[in-house]
């Protein structure tokens, strides 16, 4: 508390006279690995950096001095007034998962006052935006998108995304919450279905020079039918054949086990409704079908081994370690195969946990061919314990979130830390895996193997791999929409590898304005493609372009190359 209260003392000092924009100094943007100042000047330069930081973020975005330094003294004075409002069982808390998150990051202690808020956090992602939130460096960060949100459906809130500033409907004044108690953010954020909130996003995929985003969100409650698994068909105009590709996407993996319990027979499962799904679109008649597993963070693991089913013969789906060595392996029971035709899964770096089991054993198998991004690589196993229980009439002691366990594939690999490897790999955003994914907590668990359980193969991809790569390679070299995507991919390269950050206003609106100008050429490419008028700069255009999903496009395309060349 000291120490920030000299710090930021020393920050307001600064904001009563504006600051010089035209020096060539900068900032070093990650200073994770640096020491920490050893001298009051030191540490004042560090600051003097950083406020400077802060308020040229503001200068670009067009405000004057007198607006930029109001916003950054409320801003350090809600800082000030989280520190001051820490009480003790907030200190032990924070000190106790110093200590288990450096062995594990996801063993925890939830004080008494956060275990009764977690009903409050989940209750937002039910019944608010759709995300849950942490705090972390003073941002509120998206940790998790709820499949069938507000934020799910929009498509604008992505995890590792940060949130600085929230307003109430269209005219209510846009808040800064950068230093805010999480529960301070989430009762901002949180309100009555139907009501509008504006946010605004430092989007993750952008890198630490990204300017903020405003994004429009109608608060809803999340239904469990609309975490459904849907499925559309694409068609494919090959030179060679045209073909129907059958997409199932899969938020998330979901059971209702209490309307099970009530003995229901129609409750709803992720098995059931792709089972369902399955037999429409062979009725369909469709060549093909990819599994949409993107930003899938798991769910039930049970619902991800009967999936599997849906696609093998009875059969091992996953190896689960506990903590004595023991092993068990869970098992696909159903000797039935509801669908054996060509398969793919489509992933990205946020298909996690449970995702990764159901991919993995189709890639075990051979059972089809596993496209996008190397995975999340969350391969634990966690419980909640009530320590109330432990030790009974000694006051509400909080409880703890413990690893219990790790998952291994059949073949004998953890899931933790690799992840799942795609066979065809698409350009990502999220590749350096110090910073998204487990292996970017240093205390993770690490990759190991075990004996592989018995299995029968289905087929053998590896044949077929390095001619689907060089079509695809070809292919997307002349699809405008996937090198858009490809672009903004290497322009988020560009900006994490960034260490330094340039402190001269000329040389920052100079940057933003040469972004500006690419996000430009590239919205008129597409626009000459599919047939629109073409915009004027800083034009607002009357008609988007049409909704596009590269991906999943380019997706079809490799799936249609496989039949090709299997039948061939």
């Amino acid at each position: 508390k000291e120490r920030m209260h000299q710090r930021l003392d020393y920050a307001e000092k600064l904001l009563q006279n504006e600051l010089d924009f035209n020096q060539n100094d900068s900032i070093e943007i990650n200073r994770e690995k640096e020491p920490f100042p050893k001298t009051d000047q030191e540490a004042e330069k560090i600051w003097y950096e950083r406020v400077k930081y802060d308020a040229l973020n503001l200068k670009l975005t067009g405000k004057d001095w007198k607006s930029i330094s109001e916003t950054l003294k409320k801003r350090y004075d809600n800082y000030l007034k989280g520190i001051d409002q820490y009480k003790s069982e907030d200190v032990f808390q924070q000190f106790m998962n110093a200590y288990t998150e450096s062995i594990d990051p996801h063993t925890n202690y939830f004080s008494p006052i956060t275990s009764q808020n977690f009903k409050i956090d989940m209750s937002l992602s039910l019944e608010g935006i759709g995300a849950q939130l942490r705090t972390e460096d003073d941002y509120t960060k998206v940790v998790e998108i709820i499949p069938g949100g507000p934020a799910y459906k929009s498509g604008l809130l992505h995890p590792d995304d940060k949130i600085v500033g929230v307003a109430q409907g269209d005219e209510g004044q846009m808040e800064d919450v950068i230093g805010w108690r999480i529960t301070d953010v989430v009762q901002l954020i949180r309100g009555k279905k139907g009501t509008l909130v504006r946010l605004l996003v430092i989007p993750a995929s952008e890198g630490p020079n990204a300017n903020p985003h405003e994004i429009k969100l109608v608060r809803d409650k999340v239904k469990l039918e609309e975490q459904a698994a849907k499925d559309s068909v694409m068609d494919i105009n090959d030179e060679q054949k045209p073909f129907k590709i059958g997409i199932i996407t899969v938020p998330a993996f979901y059971s209702d086990y209490e309307a099970q319990q009530r003995g229901d027979k129609d409750y709803k499962s992720t098995t059931k409704d792709v089972r369902r799904l399955l037999e429409q679109l062979k009725e369909e008649k469709v060549n093909g079908i990819i599994i949409d597993l993107r930003n899938n963070g798991g769910g039930s693991l049970q619902e991800a081994v009967k999936m599997t089913g849906l696609f093998i013969k009875q059969g091992p789906v996953v190896q689960v370690r506990d903590a004595d060595g023991s092993i068990d392996v869970d098992r696909d029971t159903d000797p039935q195969i509801v669908y054996d035709g060509p398969l793919a899964v489509l992933v990205n770096r946020f298909s996690a946990s449970a995702s990764e089991i159901f991919s993995a054993a189709i890639q075990d198998y051979g059972r089809g061919l596993i496209i996008g991004e190397q995975t999340y690589g969350k391969g634990t196993v966690q419980n909640l314990i009530d320590l109330n229980r432990l030790m009974p009439g000694s006051g509400d002691l909080g409880q703890v979130k413990l690893t219990i366990a790790k998952y291994y594939r059949i073949n004998g690999g953890s899931t933790q830390h690799k992840g799942v490897l795609p066979d065809i790999k698409y350009p990502t955003p999220f590749s350096d895996s110090k910073e998204y994914g487990e292996s970017s907590e240093p205390s993770a668990l690490p990759w190991d193997q075990i004996e592989p359980t018995d299995y029968q193969k289905y087929g053998d991809f590896s044949r077929y791999i390095p001619d689907l790569v060089k079509m695809h390679e070809e292919r997307v070299k002349n699809d405008p929409e996937f090198q858009d995507y490809a672009a903004s991919v290497e322009d988020a390269e560009k900006s994490h590898d960034k260490k330094y950050v340039s402190l001269n206003y000329d040389i920052r609106e100079k940057q933003k304005q040469q972004e500006e100008d690419e996000k430009f050429e590239r919205e008129n490419k597409i626009r000459k493609e599919q047939g629109l008028k073409l915009i004027q700069k800083g034009e607002t255009p009357t008609i988007k372009t049409k909704e596009y999903d590269a991906l999943l496009e380019e997706t079809g395309h490799v799936l249609s190359d496989y039949i090709l060349l299997s039948i061939g």
